[in-house]
């Protein structure tokens, strides 16, 4: 089968299109003739090496995010059968080869069937950033009616769907944002307040929206020094959340306010094995609240295919995609 492999660490140049092996489902496993998939930031982090160590071997075929169509199915599947749409972050890692190529192999614990009300393109658009603004919110936080919540890039990947998560709790949201169209976007996803980030400090708008307090729930999804910024805006006996730290932390800020640090790393159940039936359970809800009208993926207005998926990485890491960047399969 034709698949998007890189052979080397690099940047987005590295891709080229090669011949492997068709997968073969093994037991739990389903064969999955993709459809399309969308670019995360971990994808880029594996291509450049920066997270090289979790790579699938060379030829390596990147990217966990999969939607598509059920063509075989390997023993003790009773969940799907031929011909089911699904949808799930199920590879791009070691040992688990991804979502770039015809077919995908992947373990049915780490899939649901896609929401009804989405096409292909959108339906790939969710998994990573959907399980990742759960574990979040909903699992770590737990979330409550009233409280207030700052998450940080709003019109991000996974801030978009934290907004929507958290208004389906009733909390209070406000986000960061850096232009009027990002402003533009989160306010109609349901944030209560957006600031622009490049305009205010953290303390023109603690003083402005919180009486100086702080924030009950700080969600950081930029990570580097925003992560000492969101030290500084959480309250006392608050929770932050974050989806990166990979530097070193002064938390004496953190410690004086007896908040919470909670860290979330998406692909633990992937590379582990571990808590693997649980994103499935997520998804499958996920799928619900989509069909219901209450959370919606936003994709960027540029469009990508396989075969130039190296310009979608380019796009991602220009810092200018509004939403989720989608690849449609034209292998």
């Amino acid at each position: 089968m034709k698949a998007m492999v890189i052979e080397q660490f690099g940047d987005a140049s590295v891709f080229k299109q090669a011949d492997v092996v068709k997968p073969q489902p093994q037991a739990n496993q389903i064969l999955i003739k993709v459809a399309a998939s969308s670019v995360n930031p971990l994808d880029f982090k594996i291509r450049n090496n920066t997270l090289g160590q979790i790579s699938p071997t060379f030829p390596a075929v990147l990217h966990g995010d999969v939607a598509g169509t059920v063509t075989q199915i390997g023993s003790n599947v009773t969940q799907f059968k031929v011909g089911d749409e699904v949808y799930g972050c199920a590879g791009g890692v070691i040992n688990l080869p991804g979502a770039l190529a015809e077919f995908m192999v992947a373990d049915v614990d780490l899939l649901a069937h896609k929401p009804k009300s989405l096409d292909m393109a959108e339906a790939a658009a969710l998994p990573l950033v959907s399980l990742t603004a759960w574990e979040a919110l909903i699992r770590l936080a737990n979330i409550q009616s009233q409280q207030s919540i700052l998450i940080h890039a709003g019109a991000g990947g996974v801030g978009h769907i934290a907004i929507q998560l958290a208004k389906w709790r009733q909390a209070q949201v406000f986000t960061t944002c850096s232009s009027l169209e990002k402003s533009t976007l989160t306010k109609q996803l349901g944030a209560d307040c957006v600031i622009n980030y490049h305009e205010e400090t953290v303390a023109d708008y603690l003083a402005q929206h919180t009486q100086n307090k702080g924030f009950d729930i700080v969600f950081d999804t930029v990570g580097g020094d925003n992560l000492d910024r969101s030290f500084q805006a959480v309250c006392c006996n608050g929770q932050v959340i974050t989806i990166l730290a990979t530097q070193s932390y002064d938390l004496t800020p953190l410690f004086l306010k007896g908040a919470t640090l909670h860290t979330v790393m998406q692909p633990n159940p992937l590379l582990s094995g571990i808590g693997r039936k649980h994103y499935g359970q997520i998804l499958t809800k996920i799928a619900d609240l989509v069909d219901n009208k209450i959370v919606k993926p936003v994709t960027d207005k540029n469009r990508f295919t396989f075969t130039s998926i190296a310009d979608a990485h380019l796009h991602l890491e220009s810092g200018n995609a509004i939403g989720k960047i989608v690849v449609i399969n034209d292998l």
